[in-house]
């Protein structure tokens, strides 16, 4: 379908004498026309930046959708603006079926533009590419709506069910080899289409006030220490993940399984001009495992939240201790008995103080001076920590269930 995407831009390009442009309703692009004139302004900031990075930001979208190219349905002229990166005025032809718009075409606009009859001729190639782009748009909905249910059914035959469905709706690349790509969080809808994916879908996470029989309530992390309480909310299939809202799904499929940059590719482009997280599962051959992969995926993309030196898209083999964490939380509720009193927000300092002396591996020079603190005040802080929580620090079980309590935290907090 992307060659006959092509070829029609091509055809239009060839009609208006222009080089032509193709994006789908939320402005990725989907193909353009070769560029070979002398002419400086023809390559303005905004048109460089949807060829190299393959979509618009918001505000490029806003400005251009602020002259009602989303309601029109014959060509729209916009005027340069050099001050919005648009040196150049343009042409948009709509692309619609059936009177909803699927994307658009983009041309340069000259002194001596295209006629009224070119012009129309032009439309008409724009007609035929809003089918192709319909039928696309369908086809999506179908997979992103089979690639929901694998990540979301219960074990067993709803799954076996799901995991069926999907693999038709893929066709003969179903049992390759694929990535599972999480970012969260997510606002609005999936798009209608991502370059590199097989299928794309959100997928809700438990809300903000749901009790999800964990102790603690889930608060906001506070500086580099962990949260109040663990707060994990169970995910999809009752695996953790962040309270409230939703988080976006992408299945891309690799050559390799050493080779992960197609699926690091998707996340990262997801990303741009957002502040969410991206974690990138195990690759998997077949998809009878995909709800194991989404579990890992989330599980990375909690992390590189956690802790910034694994994002903003992290993989799930370079996540270390969160990855059994993860594992721990979803088998069942999280949190200890001792460790609570520390994890409330009276005693946020001390668990920062208690996490950062851990990862020191206890040595107390190195934590004090990270801490910016005297030795001695370490000492009183770590006295109160095994006041308040019981546990003795010179013993290394103590330590290591006060480090887990800690890391689950910042995890789930």
């Amino acid at each position: 379908m992307k060659g006959d995407y092509q070829d029609l831009v091509d055809e239009i390009s060839a009609l208006l004498g222009a080089p032509a442009t193709l994006e789908n309703r939320d402005f990725r692009l989907i193909a353009f026309g070769a560029h070979d004139s002398d002419d400086d302004l023809a390559m303005d900031p905004v048109r460089t930046r949807s060829i190299l990075t393959r979509q618009s930001t918001a505000a490029v979208r806003a400005w251009f959708e602020g002259f009602g190219i989303a309601r029109a349905t014959g060509p729209v002229r916009i005027p340069a603006a050099p001050d919005a990166g648009v040196f150049r005025g343009r042409i948009c032809l709509p692309v619609r079926y059936r009177g909803i718009v699927q994307g658009y075409v983009w041309l340069l606009d000259q002194e001596s533009g295209p006629g009224p009859d070119a012009l129309a001729a032009a439309m008409e190639v724009a007609e035929r590419i809003g089918i192709l782009l319909a039928e696309e748009a369908k086809a999506g909905a179908d997979l992103s709506r089979e690639f929901r249910a694998v990540l979301t059914a219960g074990r067993g035959w709803q799954q076996d069910m799901a995991v069926a469905a999907l693999r038709l709706a893929l066709g003969p690349g179903a049992d390759g080899l694929h990535a599972v790509v999480c970012v969260t969080p997510w606002a609005g809808e999936a798009p209608a289409s991502v370059p590199g994916t097989a299928a794309v879908c959100t997928v809700p996470w438990p809300g903000a006030g749901e009790d999800d029989g964990r102790a603690g309530e889930a608060e906001g992390r506070s500086g580099s220490g962990p949260g109040p309480g663990p707060g994990v909310g169970a995910g999809s299939g009752g695996r953790p993940g962040p309270r409230g809202g939703q988080a976006l799904a992408a299945l891309v499929r690799l050559r390799s399984a050493e080779v992960l940059v197609p699926a690091e590719g998707v996340a990262t482009r997801l990303l741009a001009g957002g502040g969410a997280t991206a974690g990138v599962g195990e690759p998997r051959r077949g998809l009878g495992t995909l709800a194991d992969a989404w579990a890992q995926a989330s599980a990375a993309a909690q992390a590189a939240a956690a802790q910034p030196r694994f994002g903003p898209v992290a993989q799930w083999s370079a996540i270390g201790p969160y990855r059994m964490l993860a594992a721990l939380a979803a088998a069942g509720p999280a949190g200890d008995p001792a460790t609570r009193v520390l994890l409330e927000p009276a005693h946020r300092e001390l668990a920062r103080t208690a996490e950062l002396f851990l990862d020191c591996a206890g040595q107390a020079g190195r934590a004090a001076a990270a801490l910016g603190i005297h030795r001695q005040t370490l000492y009183y802080r770590l006295a109160r920590v095994e006041q308040l929580t019981g546990l003795d620090l010179d013993e290394g079980e103590d330590r290591l269930l006060l480090h887990m309590a800690l890391k689950t935290a910042r995890l789930y907090g």
